[in-house]
Parts: C-alpha cells; structure tokens; sequence
C-alpha cells in the first residue's frame, strides 16, 4: 500500500489552505498514493480568534470538501487536524477525521494531549481554546488497522503502545511541530515510536511562517517499523510518499517479537499517576549485583 503525507504551510487565509490542500491531495492520490494524511490545522493555522472563527462541525465545510476528495479519487484520507465544534462543550476540540473511499467517516480522534508548554520565548497555551480528548481511536483500511494521534502526541509513548496492542499497523501523525523543537526532536520522536511499536508512521507536517508566532518545521515523512526513514519532505509545500510493506513488517514482528515480550504483570505505575520531578531528577539509579 502506498501512503503520502500532505505538507502545507497553513496560515489563517481559510480559502486558499483549502485550495492548495485540495489540490495536494489529488497530486498524491494521481501518484498512487491509497492513504493521504493532511497535516494538522490545515484549515487555518494562526491565532485564537482565527481558530475560533475557522472552528465548525464534522459536518462543516472542510471535513465534508476532505470527504468529497476521498470519495471522487477513491482514497483513504487522515483530514489532518481542524478545530471542531462540539456540542454542548465549550471549548472546541482538535480533531483528526478519517475518512474511507465512499467519504463515509471511518474514525474520530480528538487530541488528547494539549500543547501548554514554553518554546523559547513563545508561550503555547492550547488548552486556552481547545479540550483535550479522552479516547483512543482507530480507523480501519481494508483490514488494517490505522490509528489516529496529533502532534504533541508524538511525546507520550503511552497512547502509541496502546494502538500498537490494539492493532494498529500504521500510525498517522498531523503535526505543526515547532521549528525549534523540530530541528532536535521530530524525526528521532517519529522514529522512535515506530521502532517501539513496530509500526509504519505517516506524519504530515506544517511548513513556515503563520501568524502571530508560528514558525513551523515541516520534514513530513513516512517511517517504516524498522525505524528507516521511507521519504521526507523539503522545505516546501509538498506531499511525499512511499510504499507501506506489511510482509516486511510481519517479518520484523516474527523476529523481533518486542510485543510479544512484554511483561505487563511487571509494570507498576506510580499510584497517584504523576510525577515526582524533584525526586526524577535527583534519585541515584537502583543498582543490582544479582543477589537475592
């Protein structure tokens, strides 16, 4: 199976993110590509009031064009990430919709993990806006199993080990990674995961300058289970894809069967679920000499 990752530099122009997004989806579904993955708020990238403004229902404008496109070329399209209204929440939510090739939707992912964090001089405050998610999705493409994160998801292996033991075979990431943040941690993340759980990843990524404050990293790529990068992006609006070779993947599971080898009766989280930051980074490693 071939899949692309959609590379777009969204900013908060809501028409054209559409223009170009369309037609970078019928460019990579001509290529041969069966899986299409918009990265994340491609509808409108910029600042709180435009994300309000842009912000619409499952059934609005810009998931139900992302709807169209699947069912006219005849693929399975990860609409990226948009801002979503939700009925009887108040804030909205940053969701990632799949959709099949009858533009039926096939999944539903809310993200999960807010991006309130210090980013050099820049303050990210996702949470301002937008609700965190408390579901695990996946989608399925023909018997395989497809799951769904965004983003700043890509820093909680958790949610990756969870679709992994759930099924998942390919993994889809829509990001607007950080260029600081990206140079030094988007592809050794994206790798990571996809050694860990022995799954392709697809992360399609934003590029550029949008206002007030975005400068986002791009290099959207595909990563096989083995941790080879398949394809990669340049510095441009663009799609990249590769081949998704899942005999190969069954061959990497077969043989080194990390899956397999876990040992959950041996995992003790921490009771109250958080973290001793003080004590994480002062504690001396425990060391064992083998005896009893």
């Amino acid at each position: 199976m071939r899949a692309a990752a959609v590379q777009l530099n969204s900013t908060d122009e809501y028409d054209r993110n559409l223009e170009v997004a369309e037609r970078l989806v019928r460019a990579a579904a001509a290529d041969g590509a069966e899986l299409v993955v918009l990265p994340e708020k491609w509808t409108v990238l910029g600042p709180p009031e435009a994300i309000r403004d842009s912000a619409e229902p499952l059934d609005g404008p810009a998931l139900s064009a992302a709807a169209g496109w699947a069912r006219e070329l005849g693929v399975f399209l990860v609409a990226g990430s948009v801002p979503e209204v939700v009925a009887g929440q108040e804030k909205l939510a940053n969701t990632s919709v799949m959709f099949g090739p009858d533009g039926e939707r096939l999944a539903t992912y809310r993200k999960i993990h807010m991006f309130d964090v210090e980013v050099g001089d820049v303050s990210y405050r996702e949470s301002e806006i937008e609700q965190a998610g408390d579901r695990v999705e996946l989608g399925d493409l023909n018997g395989t199993k497809v799951g769904l994160t965004i983003c700043y998801d890509l820093r909680f292996p958790e949610l990756y080990r969870i679709l992994a033991l759930r099924g998942a075979r390919v993994i889809t990431v829509p990001s607007a990674f950080t260029e600081r943040t990206g140079r030094d941690h988007w592809e050794v993340l994206i790798r990571a995961r996809a050694i860990e759980d022995q799954v392709f990843m697809v992360a399609a990524g934003q590029i550029g300058v949008a206002p007030p404050h975005y400068r986002s990293y791009g290099r959207s790529m595909v990563v096989d289970p083995w941790g080879v990068v398949l394809a990669q992006a340049p510095d441009t609006e663009c799609f990249v894809s590769a081949e998704l070779d899942f005999a190969s993947q069954d061959d990497i599971r077969d043989k080194l069967p990390s899956l397999r080898n876990r040992r959950p009766e041996a995992y003790r989280w921490p009771e109250d679920g958080d973290v001793d930051h003080k004590r994480a980074s002062t504690a001396e490693p425990a060391i064992s000499n083998g005896a009893p």
